[in-house]
């Protein structure tokens, strides 16, 4: 029988694992503390750790990691999915991460998954730093599950050396995901440089990449570099990669091959070393099929593929995007700060974001420009927000993902919490009138679910 063992501060938390684990027939052993923990592995073997990260002891759910990740794998639970938490397990070797609220086909199956692949392997972690915070700001945020799987893909592919696409719809934030990449790799010092190739003719792409000679063409006064060899040593990002002509598809292939490019009008190749991250909007499987794309680049392009998910299918990061942008659009428009009413907040939720999060983002910047008060209203909110179809969405406003896995009434009230304060930016007064509670009951809710709350009022 597989033997696993959870670490929770939490008690409750303890119990719910180690119900879930029973239900699948291994047995579980729980401890509250990361002392408690070591100290039962030290006295037998587990075929898998489970541990929250954020404990309440001097010791986190990393140090339990560190302690024991050459004996088993570990996987570790988070209440804030973040890149940086996913980042800083998938370096110290974690064998995956999850963030809280779990469901518990997805706990089950990550579980079975460790258990059947047994002893992880150190050297797959990578040396990876910490995500710019400036990066997630701009965008790069979510605690949806989609999100949570490309914050692992991420951080498993930035240390490599091989070519990324970055697949997605636009406005998504695929040119986040390929910074992302470079800015947790080992290129990170050197030259992140982008390129948009549907912005160029043929003729200008190939110039604007691979450069120059004097007297190539009219206008060529002097040898110039391209991108490519600005990147040298970096990363160079290849945007609407499924816009370049067949003739510079051609091009693009050569380079990626022989890793040289050649300026025009020149014969002599430069070596150059970067890595190519690309991205398309486009569905380029289909391209290739109907003969508008190279086979042998979309192989080469795609070593590794990264989806970036819309935005519609991860509407509980709305409310924090939603903040983050007015936060940002109020202080720009030199305006004190503003808040999203419960309305306002169901209506971009309920809204399907064609545009994505640059859609979402100027909608937010409409709202602080026509907001009358200290307060957006749904009337506040661009043309396209106002329609009935729009406003009846919003009046069922999906929850589902707070109860979906049927949670106790504990946990359904815990997840509640969580996502008011992160509607609100984590304002505890305004979260208290949400939930029509006074401040120190907030507080006392927040103590008995081991919720940190902001320092901001």
């Amino acid at each position: 029988m597989k033997r696993i063992l959870v670490v929770d501060d939490d008690g409750a938390s303890c119990e719910l694992l180690r119900e879930i684990f029973a239900a699948e027939g291994w047995e579980t052993e729980s401890a509250l503390s990361p002392e408690e923990a070591l100290a039962a592995a030290a006295r037998e073997r587990f075929d898998l750790v489970v541990s929250d990260i954020n404990l309440e002891s001097a010791q986190s759910g990393l140090d339990i990691l560190r302690s024991l990740r050459e004996s088993c794998p570990v996987i570790l639970v988070t209440g804030f999915g973040t890149l940086d938490a996913a980042v800083e397990a998938t370096r110290e070797g974690a064998w995956d991460f999850i963030s809280k609220p779990f469901k518990v086909g997805e706990v089950v199956a990550t579980a079975r998954r460790a258990l059947e692949r047994g002893r992880p392997n150190a050297d797959e972690s990578g040396a990876v730093e910490t995500l710019s915070s400036r990066y997630e700001s701009a965008g790069l945020v979510g605690r949806a599950p989609v999100m949570i799987e490309l914050y692992k893909e991420i951080a498993r592919v930035a240390p490599s050396r091989s070519t990324v696409l970055v697949v997605g719809e636009s406005g998504t934030g695929k040119e986040l995901v390929a910074r992302s990449i470079h800015k947790h790799g080992p290129r990170a010092p050197r030259a992140f440089v982008a390129v948009n190739c549907g912005a160029f003719t043929e003729t200008l792409l190939e110039s604007e990449l691979f450069g120059y000679t004097r007297g190539s063409f009219t206008g060529a006064t002097s040898d110039r570099k391209g991108l490519w060899e600005e990147a040298e040593g970096g990363t160079l990002f290849l945007d609407e990669v499924g816009e370049t002509s067949p003739a510079m598809q051609v091009k693009l292939l050569r380079a990626l091959q022989e890793g040289e490019i050649r300026r025009v009008g020149s014969t002599r190749p430069v070596i150059v070393d970067a890595r190519v991250v690309a991205a398309t909007n486009r569905d380029l499987e289909r391209e290739v099929a109907a003969g508008r794309f190279r086979e042998d680049l979309f192989y080469r392009l795609s070593v590794v593929t990264l989806n970036v998910p819309p935005l519609r299918e991860r509407r509980g990061d709305v409310p924090l995007l939603a903040e983050r942008f007015l936060r940002a659009a109020a202080e720009n428009a030199g305006r004190g700060r503003l808040r999203l009413s419960e309305e306002a907040l169901g209506r971009l939720v309920a809204y399907d974001w064609p545009g994505n999060v640059r859609e979402l983002e100027s909608a937010v910047e409409y709202a602080a420009l026509h907001a009358r008060g200290a307060e957006v209203a749904p009337e506040d909110l661009p043309p396209k927000l106002q329609s009935d179809d729009v406003r009846q969405a919003a009046s069922r406003a999906p929850l589902a993902a707070l109860y979906e896995d049927l949670p106790t009434l504990d946990e359904l009230e815990r997840r509640y919490l969580l996502h008011v304060l992160e509607a609100t930016g984590g304002n505890r007064t305004r979260t208290a009138e949400i939930l029509r509670i006074d401040r120190r009951t907030l507080y006392r809710m927040a103590e008995r679910f081991r919720i940190k709350l902001d320092e901001e009022a």
